[in-house]
């Protein structure tokens, strides 16, 4: 076996990890499995990584490292806010529909995770990661349009996720990516409702969330 360097043959087990997952499900990554589909050693893959719940942790991060949106970085300046939104739909819909096998294997590693009080901290990881990852879009959007938000970024990022993910479980589900695109545009026209350009002005005229909206008074007073 050749001898390299422990970070190169880390990625080269979650890579073996990754494929076995792919193939047989994520509760089949055994580290002996591992081993063998890696042609190395248990040793080998005890060295590199304390214990299955470490090696999981990497395949976590690797996967979201694949599912991460491309692209924004080309987002054009002086757009419109509706159209940069669109454009970063584009974006986001083209990483989602191009990682098919690692969106499914995120919802697997997330399930595994919530099933084992060790692993825990895993599923966690990965919507704290989707949510800094939202927040980076809807900053690119802010830059590419010049435009804030009338909420706080943070928050509207978990709409976002939420969102995505119903739309992309749904499309794993039933392969209809014409319809996960087009819901996931109803998303672009709602946060459009929520810019607001640099100088204060509202961009477009909000619209009532009647899931933020303040409770109505009550017409008969409070006694």
């Amino acid at each position: 076996m050749n001898r390299m360097p422990v970070a190169e043959r880390r990625e080269q087990l979650v890579e073996a990890a990754l494929t076995v997952a792919s193939r047989d499900g994520i509760e089949a990554a055994t580290v002996r499995a591992v081993a063998a589909e890696a042609g190395v050693s248990l040793g080998v893959v005890h060295y590199c990584f304390q214990d299955k719940d470490e090696l999981l942790r990497a395949m976590a991060h690797a996967i979201t490292e694949r599912n991460t949106v491309r692209g924004l970085e080309d987002l054009p300046q002086g757009l419109p806010p509706a159209t940069a939104i669109e454009y970063a739909i584009e974006a986001v819909w083209a990483s989602i529909s191009g990682t098919r096998g690692s969106q499914l294997l995120s919802y697997e590693l997330t399930t595994a995770s919530l099933r084992s009080a060790e692993l825990n901290k895993v599923a966690m990881e990965q919507y704290e990661g989707q949510w800094a990852a939202a927040t980076q879009v809807l900053e690119a959007i802010g830059h590419a349009a010049d435009v804030s938000w009338s909420m706080d970024a943070e928050e509207i990022a978990r709409i976002v996720v939420a969102v995505v993910d119903g739309y992309s479980l749904a499309w794993l589900v039933d392969g209809d990516a014409e319809k996960a695109l087009r819901g996931l545009h109803g998303l672009g026209g709602y946060l459009a409702t929520l810019t607001v350009p640099r100088d204060g002005a509202a961009a477009t005229e909000p619209a009532t969330d009647p899931a933020l909206a303040a409770p109505a008074a009550d017409p008969a007073g409070a006694a």
